[in-house]
């Protein structure tokens, strides 16, 4: 934990990077199914409109993620973090000024690309430099932070009911717009600035350590990763896993307020619950995924989103529900951190942000899938089971490309 008599400044990474992805997952990613309620409410709109406006806002930051893996090479994670900052504030000021679809859809589009500017692909390329051998519980613990700002959802929803969904809409916009400015300045750091080892372990102290499957000191360029079956296994297995995850975040609140009957309180409550799993499994995923081989972990993980996701659809109990937020959130947890240090472990963290950000838009195509399937099967058959039902065997499949995903072969000196 630390280098010299410092704290080493990859953990500070971590820290900066969790709290800042808790702020996102509560407000942004798990609070789109709360504000849905609310909209729906008011508005009337169908459960279509809310999955074309996730996915959408979603394929947008997908697509601009291979300039932003370039712009972060050449600009810093400070500045695009801080340029992002401006857009997640108006975009969510414009949410809390929405009367019409077209009006809610363009606020969604500027919060959405504020919030890939400074989310997801700039902070996990920020903090993979930092680790090789802790790599798996450096990235598990960063989403931890994710796991806690799900389970602080309801508290989005208490705000909604104390003081209107568009005042609170004001208040989340700038409490985000703070908090990426304030933790650009850590997570902009360098190894390069500081002058730290890798692990904050001096290379003499790791000979004869033992390294995960794939770990190879050939840094591969983007155009070259692209070029290899690893890549591609991957970014479609990543992919299958998004299915299942962006299918429960945007329909949840939805399924269990109309399915079930459920009030949405009750609703955002169990969802809450959803990320006191995802934690445990995160913390678990980080400890086996530096022991034990990641893609067996990863391959289990799947299965359990599948089973959860069955016995909610098709099992009408609490202890189903149960079930299911259990076994999610573990699965969750557990092969999230997992995929992102498989792709560092094979392809070397140099390029890292434009590999990322050419197989998000691969990755994309199950975050799109998942709550299209979702919404439209339920508006044109009347409930969710025949949606949940698919997108549970498009999960299991998924297993096909990370039997695939084998390491690439590095080049020889």
């Amino acid at each position: 934990m630390v280098w010299g008599r410092q704290v080493f400044t990859g953990w500070k990474v971590v820290g900066a990077s969790a709290c800042l992805w808790a702020l996102q997952s509560m407000l942004w990613m798990q609070g789109f199914g709360n504000l849905a309620v609310e909209l729906r409410d008011e508005f009337g709109w169908s459960k279509t409109l809310f999955s074309v406006a996730f996915v959408a806002t979603r394929a947008g930051s997908a697509l601009i993620s291979p300039a932003q893996g370039s712009a972060l090479r050449r600009w810093g994670t400070k500045r695009i973090m801080r340029f992002g900052s401006m857009f997640v504030l108006g975009g969510y000021i414009g949410l809390s000024l929405v009367e019409t679809k077209t009006e809610f859809f363009i606020a969604m589009f500027v919060a959405a690309f504020g919030m890939a500017l400074a989310g997801f692909l700039t902070i996990t390329s920020a903090l993979v430099p930092w680790f090789e051998r802790k790599r798996a519980r450096a990235l598990s613990i960063q989403t931890m932070g994710f796991a806690l700002g799900g389970f602080a959802g309801p508290i989005l929803v208490l705000c909604f009911g104390w003081f209107g969904w568009r005042q609170s809409m004001i208040g989340a916009g700038a409490i985000l717009t703070f908090a990426i400015v304030a933790a650009s300045t850590i997570i902009g750091r360098t190894r390069e600035e500081t002058g730290e080892p890798v692990d904050g372990i001096a290379t003499e102290d790791l000979v004869g350590e033992p390294r995960a499957e794939g770990v190879t000191d050939d840094h591969f360029t983007a155009k070259r990763a692209m070029r290899t079956r690893a890549f591609w296994m991957i970014s479609l297995g990543h992919g299958s896993a998004l299915i299942v995850v962006s299918a429960v975040i945007a329909h949840i609140a939805l399924y269990l307020t109309e399915d079930r009957g459920f009030t949405a309180e009750r609703a955002a409550l169990i969802a809450g619950l959803i990320p006191i799993f995802q934690l445990v499994g995160t913390g678990l995923g980080g400890y086996l995924g530096d022991r034990i081989n990641k893609r067996l972990i990863v391959a289990v993980a799947m299965c359990a989103h599948a089973v959860g996701l069955l016995a909610l659809t098709w099992v009408d109990t609490s202890f189903a529900i149960g079930v299911f937020v259990a076994l999610h959130g573990l699965a969750w947890g557990a092969r999230g951190p997992l995929m992102q240090a498989i792709r560092a472990d094979y392809f070397g963290s140099t390029y890292f942000p434009q590999i990322m950000g050419w197989s998000a838009i691969v990755v994309t195509l199950g975050t799109v899938l998942g709550p299209l399937l979702a919404g439209i099967l339920a508006d044109s058959t009347g409930d969710y089971k025949l949606g949940f039902t698919i997108i549970a065997g498009l999960a299991l499949f998924g297993n096909t490309f990370w039997a695939l995903a084998k390491p690439p072969t590095p080049r020889t000196v």
